[in-house]
């Protein structure tokens, strides 16, 4: 007996790297890591395969997230780091358009801001 679990599809041999299980009394199919030992009804599905699952018809999957993958940030996450970094790289422009007609008086170290983020000024220069 091999100590890699294989995916349970057929003709497929990859490792395992997910358990599939049914709650039938919810219409809910269960994909989450990889179970400690082989249950007679739960399916280990390789990395492909769990990808693609699909359910029937009026079923709903629920992927329970792996807590000791690294998780990668999403796309919006990406997108506002990168918009705060472009604000940063124009501390000029920001610091026209607040000091005109802005009432509230600005912090001297803040060189630009985005929202709740701020960009501050070195205290050594």
């Amino acid at each position: 007996m091999s100590p890699v679990r294989r995916c349970s599809r057929t003709a497929c041999g990859r490792p395992a790297v997910a358990t599939l299980t049914y709650v039938y009394a919810d219409s809910t199919a269960v994909l989450g890591p990889l179970a400690t030992y082989a249950e007679p009804h739960c399916y280990d599905l390789c990395a492909e395969h769990s990808e693609r699952l699909t359910a029937p018809r009026g079923w709903e999957v629920v992927r329970l997230a792996d807590g000791s993958a690294p998780s990668r940030p999403s796309g919006d996450d990406l997108e506002a780091l990168a918009n705060a970094v472009r604000e940063a790289a124009r501390p000029q422009e920001r610091a026209a358009q607040a000091g005109g007609g802005n009432a509230r008086a600005a912090d001297p170290m803040e060189v630009a801001r985005r929202g709740h983020l701020r960009v501050l000024r070195s205290p050594d220069s």
